[in-house]
């Protein structure tokens, strides 16, 4: 009996180097401006079960009352010191004044016109969602030109140039555009506008972005089938070196920014990722400043990511976050109230 449970610790043991070896080695790349091994970039999108499984393997060794559990507690804490907490507290929201900014981001899926809800009023759902939460701002990817005409308390808007052949982004305010423009993404459908918006007395600048998608319909069968699993993972691969690229260039377009800046969108990957880190950059996060929970914006297999961002200067406070649970879009949206520091 005692032979066999050294066996099964031995086997526990070797799965728990595996698991504290896998988290570790997601901490390394995510500080990486390269794929230095690609099959690293993909562990990204499940970090928070590799974080549950050492969590599982240091409890065990600690009930076994066996040194063991270093191997995961030192990976948990690398990791904790590398992404900082993922799930949010709620930190208390404060007074809502009327010169604070709210500022919604949702990837739309194009208001359901290709009826992937299979509910023809799915779009017109959308729509009166917005109303309700009546964000002064709002930056939507996969957006329909046409809804505009359904949200006419925006008098002013930017959109994706007619002459870009791409997924459509939009951003609705209720304060002056100034001046608007688009990065050059070459090679992809997807893409990154900008506006310039005057409220009160500054001009701030609102990015949307919505990087590389994967293009990958989770089921059961993507990563079982010989051949359409490895199509897959080159796809993925070749998706996070595509991301990586994009997310370059947005870091050199902002660093020329003259103005404050918001950066709203659906990145396509989680904050684990060295895409979130580029991106993110010195700015603050909003979920992190006062969210709450997973932040949960997208489910991949029933995992709950957070892939959809509200980051900002410094020069904002975030006065509150919500992720919300309407589940009209592949996508959850978010919305954060910001107040500049000038204003307090």
């Amino acid at each position: 009996m005692k032979k066999r449970t050294s066996i099964i610790d031995g086997i526990v043991f070797a799965i728990n180097v595996l698991i504290a070896f896998l988290l570790v080695m997601s901490c390394l790349s995510s500080y990486l401006t390269f794929q230095a091994i690609p099959v690293f970039s993909i562990l990204s999108l499940i970090v928070p079960l590799v974080f549950g499984l050492n969590l599982l393997f240091a409890a065990y060794w600690i009930f076994k009352r066996k040194r063991k559990f270093l191997w995961s507690f030192i990976a948990l804490l690398l990791g904790y010191l590398a992404f900082g907490p993922f799930y949010g507290m709620g930190n208390e929201s404060e007074e809502v004044k009327d010169s604070d900014l709210k500022i919604m981001t949702y990837n739309a899926r194009g208001f359901d016109k290709f009826g992937w809800s299979k509910d023809p009023n799915t779009g017109n759902e959308i729509v009166a969602f917005i109303k309700k939460e009546n964000p002064d701002i709002i930056c939507i990817q996969e957006h329909s030109r046409i809804r505009h005409r359904q949200l006419k308390q925006y008098p002013y808007r930017s959109e994706t140039p007619y002459s870009e052949t791409k997924s459509v982004q939009a951003v609705f305010s209720k304060y002056p555009i100034v001046s608007n423009g688009s990065l050059d993404l070459p090679g992809t459908a997807n893409g990154i506008i900008y506006a310039d918006i005057v409220h009160k007395e500054d001009t701030i600048r609102f990015y949307n972005m919505h990087l590389q998608s994967f293009r990958i319909v989770p089921s059961a069968k993507t990563f079982s089938d010989g051949e359409e699993s490895e199509r897959n993972y080159k796809r993925l691969i070749s998706t996070f070196k595509k991301q990586m690229e994009q997310a370059k260039t947005f870091d050199d377009h902002i660093k020329n920014s003259p103005y404050l800046n918001v950066v709203c969108g659906d990145f396509n990957n989680t904050q684990f990722s060295n895409v979130y880190r580029i991106v993110k950059g010195d700015l603050n996060d909003t979920f992190l400043e006062k969210g709450s929970g997973f932040g949960r914006t997208y489910d991949l297999w029933k995992i709950p990511l957070r892939i959809d961002y509200i980051l900002t200067d410094s020069n904002f406070e975030v006065i509150s976050h919500k992720n919300f649970n309407e589940k009209l879009s592949d996508h959850y949206p978010v919305m954060a109230t910001l107040r500049l520091s000038s204003e307090e």
